[in-house]
């Protein structure tokens, strides 16, 4: 048997009772809003406590004259890894992350993923919205990457005239490849920096082969005009192929989304800008053998064949061969002298056989055994029903022709 608690009559205090689990799970309802989630959050850091286990625990807190605001943050071991500052009490911060609560206690906190300095923050934030719109503008799109010259006969860089990326690059391209240099000289850093880049990357645009931009590492702050969109348009404006090579490996600026190819240190760039002479030496050397070898084997099968020609055109051969053309030509003739001639013989044949049947045809031969042909009203008499008494008629010969009378008819029938 269960007995019933309070919570079971809610009419006793008017109102339902819940438990603290229902009410936790409310609160977590609550803050499951898409406004308090990857969110930013500007505030002052207090109450600062790096943990031995790598958490961070501290406050963001607002003043505003008399009134306060305060919110409890954590940031986890895994994201804490990650800061590229120390945060101190009283440092003015930007925080990303997400509003959560914790439900065994009942409190809510905002849990950090993210933090930096509030004008560095501030930066990154512009950068990002940079990247947004630049991108918007089809200035990173990859079909928009031309291929870099195989053999550039002249290199423009942008950089600063004293800098360490200057003598790199010279450096590696003395070394690899006689390719001329043209520096387009220009501040890398500081107020206004980002106006002389793009201004220096114009001025040489269509002046050399290809255009490697870029500076030695640094800081964000010190990379920061690379990330400009004047500079991120002028790369993408120029007529000419540009290899981007800002900082170190591990640094992006996005002038390289708009260059042709990006190159972790200025360094690289010169060895992706020119070829390296040593192997453009062996792959001639090695072109060279290869047609060395073609030439030799086309000049042998050509000596083959002069050769075989040599031989076939040798006098002796010659006339013996032209004497055995002349002897199948002489056995053609006479096959076609005998063909010709009992072709012949069959024609005679067949003209005497045609000659006799159309003599044996012919009806004054008769005329030589005796005969004699009537004609009567100038037609020839087939039958004594063509004459009639005391008609003429003509009687013709073998050697000529006499009229006559008719003076009687008898018929066969009449015997």
């Amino acid at each position: 048997m269960m007995l019933s608690g309070p919570s079971a009559d809610p009419d006793r205090f008017g109102t339902p009772i819940h438990r603290v689990s229902e009410v936790s799970g409310l609160i977590c309802d609550l803050l499951d809003d898409a406004r308090l989630h990857q969110i930013w959050v500007r505030g002052e850091v207090t109450n600062y406590k790096d943990h031995s286990s790598g958490h961070r625990y501290f406050s963001l807190s607002e003043r505003n004259g008399t009134n306060s605001a305060l919110i409890n943050c954590v940031m986890w071991r895994t994201y804490a890894s990650g800061l590229g500052f120390e945060p101190k009490d009283g440092m003015d911060v930007l925080a990303w992350g997400s509003v959560e609560v914790y439900e065994p206690h009942g409190r809510y906190q905002f849990i950090v993923r993210e933090m930096l300095p509030a004008g560095a923050g501030e930066r990154h934030l512009m950068v990002e919205r940079w990247k947004r719109e630049l991108d918007a503008e089809g200035l990173f799109a990859p079909e928009r990457k031309r291929p870099l010259p195989l053999f550039p006969r002249r290199i423009g860089v942008v950089t600063s005239r004293t800098g360490a990326a200057v003598k790199d690059i010279l450096s590696v391209i003395a070394r690899r490849y006689p390719a001329e240099v043209v520096l387009s000289p220009t501040a890398v850093q500081g107020e206004g920096a980002h106006a002389e880049i793009a201004e220096a990357i114009r001025r040489i645009d269509g002046r050399v082969d290809v255009i490697i931009v870029g500076r030695g590492g640094g800081s964000f702050e010190d990379l920061f005009p690379f990330n400009h969109p004047d500079v991120v348009r002028a790369v993408a404006a120029c007529k000419t192929p540009v290899i981007s090579a800002v900082g170190h490996e591990v640094d992006t600026a996005l002038c390289d989304f708009a260059a042709d190819l990006r190159a972790p240190t200025p360094s690289a760039a010169a060895e992706r800008a020119v070829p390296d002479r040593e192997e453009v030496l062996r792959e001639l050397r090695g072109c060279d053998e290869r047609m060395r070898s073609l030439l030799f084997h086309r000049l042998a099968a050509l000596q083959s064949e002069v050769g075989d020609l040599r031989g076939r055109m040798h006098p002796q051969r010659l006339v013996r061969r032209i004497h055995e053309r002349m002897q199948r030509l002489a056995e053609q003739e006479e096959a076609l002298r005998r063909a010709a001639l009992a072709r012949v013989q069959r024609e005679r044949s067949a003209f005497a056989e045609v000659r006799a049947d159309l003599s044996g045809k012919n009806p004054l031969a008769v005329l030589e055994r005796g005969y004699c042909i009537v004609e009567a009203d100038g037609k020839i008499a087939r039958s004594a029903r063509d004459l009639r008494p005391g008609g003429p008629v003509v009687l013709r010969m073998k050697d000529g022709w006499a009229r006559a009378v008719v003076e009687e008819i008898r018929y066969d029938g009449d015997l």
